[in-house]
């Protein structure tokens, strides 16, 4: 039924423009047989009507083909390219009607076709990305423990200390894997938007003091240095999950602590308010990061220093959790990093009040 309906259309256009020059012709003669019996008033003024006629019916003709034909033209071959796989297509608009409009929302249709396609394929490209990262990472540590299982089962390990030197390292590598299996699995739920937010307001200052007694009571069990710092004047309340919020400033605190030597490092934090955002500053004096890398340290499995294994016991997935974390609470998170001096990461979340309807 569709097949005959779209002949129809096809028959109707080429009659169309076979009728224009036959209309052309047959008004090229009435006035040729005008001048030829020109005596004759009532059939010159018939003539002359019925040559208006044919001019007037050409105009609308014309017109008919250029607003409705050649636009619906346009839509058929622009459904064709969507049907070959062609999310590209945009056609172009020069009429105001109705199918005017329709090509808009054909346009519009074919963009966000193209915007999708575009999605899946940057998906899939990290689907493989993300696979083969996962793949070099559990290698690494799987491989050293079987090796030191074997040189222990081989009896290569006699004396005590040797055997807990060996014990120690494939425990490490044991802890490593785990927390690489929970960030996978967090960032991943994260990913697919599955990750429940237990949301609460809460007075920031109250919060962000217990945090940081924390943070400072365990840095300083392991000699390092840490302050904190609040210059908020009011205790302004923040929509928050006190879990993810505590987990995303220990990710960031816990990258600082692992690329900087214990012996200097210093941590500050500085909590404040800015405009509509409570932020917290975290600054280390580490060594920072170099300015062609530091648009990439939120991307998953990225690590500054080339050789990945270098660091086991990071998973390469801390910052980017940090960021969806933060990101969920509507917030975001900012760096500022110079070599040798050290880097400040800025988490800013909205402040909650009563005009400001809960995420």
């Amino acid at each position: 039924m569709r097949h005959y309906r779209h002949r129809d259309f096809d028959l109707s256009h080429k009659s169309l423009k076979f009728l224009r020059p036959v209309f052309i012709l047959v008004i090229i003669l009435l006035i040729y047989l005008m001048f030829q019996f020109p005596a004759n008033k009532v059939f010159m003024i018939l003539f002359g009507l019925f040559i208006v006629n044919q001019v007037v019916h050409l105009i609308w003709l014309t017109h008919l083909e250029k607003r409705i034909f050649k636009p619906i033209t346009q839509l058929q071959d622009g459904v064709k390219e969507i049907a070959n796989g062609n999310y590209s297509v945009n056609l172009d608009n020069t009429t105001s009607n109705e199918i005017g409009f329709l090509i808009d929302s054909f346009n519009d249709m074919a963009g966000k076709l193209h915007e999708n396609e575009t999605l899946k394929q940057e998906y899939e490209e990290n689907r493989k990305t993300l696979i083969a990262n996962i793949s070099h990472d559990l290698k690494t540590p799987i491989a050293a423990i079987q090796g030191y299982i074997e040189a222990i089962q081989d009896g290569v390990v006699t004396s005590p200390e040797k055997m807990n030197q060996y014990l120690q390292i494939i425990s490490k590598n044991t802890v490593y894997i785990n927390r690489l299996i929970d960030d996978l699995f967090l960032f991943s739920k994260l990913d697919m938007h599955q990750l429940e937010f237990q949301m609460e307001s809460l007075p920031i200052r109250a919060f962000m003091a217990d945090l940081m007694t924390e943070f400072n009571f365990e840095l300083q069990e392991k000699g390092l240095s840490f302050q904190y710092s609040d210059e908020t004047e009011e205790d302004y309340r923040v929509f928050l999950d006190r879990k993810r919020i505590h987990q995303a400033i220990r990710n960031i605190i816990g990258n600082a602590v692992k690329y900087s030597s214990p012996a200097s490092l210093r941590l500050e934090t500085r909590l404040y308010k800015k405009e509509e955002f409570i932020c917290l500053d975290i600054r280390d004096n580490g060594p920072g990061i170099q300015a062609d890398k530091l648009h990439k340290i939120f991307d998953r499995f990225y690590r500054i220093d080339s050789e990945r294994t270098k660091d086991l016991m990071s998973t390469g997935l801390g910052l980017s959790i940090a960021k969806e974390l933060i990101n969920a609470h509507s917030g975001k998170i900012l760096v500022e990093s110079v070599v040798d001096e050290g880097s400040c990461f800025t988490l800013a979340l909205p402040i909650h009040t009563e005009e400001r309807s809960c995420p």
